[in-house]
């Protein structure tokens, strides 16, 4: 059988893009090596923050003010919750990209926020303690995506659509072939006419052909049953990004309290990966937790490793392949990038069918790496 599209990777980005071109009525096959759910990329686990004064850059804003969107209308549509509300607290010294991006990006975009000065904060949050000269921003908006739920209903969603989901089913090789595009897999070969490229950590070999400047960091998160449980429900516990002294560090309420941090972690590739987690990454969760988040400091219930793929930058690459613009790919999502899946995919399903989009993604094209 021949496709409209093939999709290669079905995390959350290739799920997306699945799910949107189902949508729209073509004939879509979803390629994944490995189980539906598996822990080797970077779309499992429990929880991913959310928020709309985007630190990073402020050409994020639409983009995640539209995921916000549709996240919201794949609820609607599948009667799962995926999204809930918690706000967001942005914590670091006043000049820290955490503290000054966050309020110049919300101020630009006209997007809510309070600045909650450090004695205030424990009255406001009792979950937290700041010290030195941390201070903090809360954007009401902030929240937590329900990870695996998402990347499960989007594909639930675009097999009902009629998209053929192959799991367990590795591509070896694509090509050009005459009018349309080969892809070869362990099992069969399947031709279409265009050819979307998720990837996620192994987008480096798939598409080394174009030499993207691609590395792969290893992440951890840890778990903990908090002995002040009251404090860090998730009612009333916002999602949480600290610069502090120590590291930037991240978390929010999922099973008790989940922690990770953001800026280090070993290079490696999806294959040399280390899968645990030792007991020196432990005592350095557990010493922020000690300091800041005094009441979450109980018994860790679970760890987990997770994949960045990272550019230099820290932005997305979003782009036609060079040589054949039937092609499209995304990657390079940094370790920030799951909250936007549904534009991605909306994205990608643009550029592969009509070679555009009116999304405002141009500032993510490879051609910044150019010469």
């Amino acid at each position: 059988m021949s496709f409209d599209v093939i999709v290669l990777g079905l995390g959350i980005m290739g799920s997306a893009a699945a799910y949107q071109l189902a949508s729209r009525g073509l004939r879509v096959l979803g390629l994944d090596a490995f189980e539906p759910g598996h822990a080797r990329g970077s779309s499992h686990g429990t929880s991913r923050s959310i928020r709309k004064a985007y630190l990073q850059a402020p050409d994020y804003v639409p983009l995640v003010e539209r995921a916000y969107t549709r996240w919201q209308q794949l609820e609607a549509e599948s009667g799962e919750a995926l999204l809930r509300v918690t706000g967001t607290l942005l914590v670091g010294s006043p000049k820290s990209g955490h503290i000054a991006g966050t309020i110049s990006t919300a101020t630009r975009n006209g997007l809510p926020f309070e600045l909650v000065e450090q004695r205030e904060v424990s009255q406001r949050f009792p979950g937290f303690r700041l010290d030195g000269d941390l201070t903090a921003v809360f954007e009401p908006s902030g929240g937590v995506l329900h990870a695996e739920r998402c990347l499960a209903t989007l594909q639930a969603r675009a097999h009902y659509l009629g998209a053929q989901l192959h799991h367990g089913e590795a591509v070896r090789h694509w090509a050009a072939d005459g009018a349309g595009l080969q892809v070869e897999t362990d099992q069969a070969s399947h031709t279409a006419d265009r050819l979307i490229v998720t990837a996620g950590p192994w987008a480096g070999s798939v598409l080394s052909e174009l030499g993207l400047p691609l590395s792969v960091r290893r992440v951890v998160n840890i778990f903990v049953a908090p002995t002040r449980p009251e404090f860090y429900a998730p009612e009333s516990c916002p999602t949480y990004a600290m610069a502090l002294p120590e590291g930037e560090y991240y978390g929010m309420p999922d099973h008790g309290v989940k922690i990770g941090r953001h800026d280090v972690g070993e290079v490696c590739t999806p294959d040399t990966v280390r899968r645990d987690v030792d007991a020196e990454e432990i005592a350095m969760f557990m010493a922020v937790l000690e300091r800041h988040l005094p009441g979450a400091r109980g018994q860790v219930t679970s760890t987990l490793t997770c994949l960045y793929t990272m550019t230099p930058d820290k932005h997305f690459v979003i782009d036609k392949h060079p040589h054949d613009p039937r092609v499209v790919y995304a990657c390079g999502f940094s370790g920030h990038g799951f909250k936007f899946a549904p534009v991605i995919g909306e994205v990608l399903a643009d550029l592969a069918m009509h070679g555009r989009t009116d999304q405002p993604v141009d500032f993510l094209s490879a051609a910044r790496f150019s010469p």
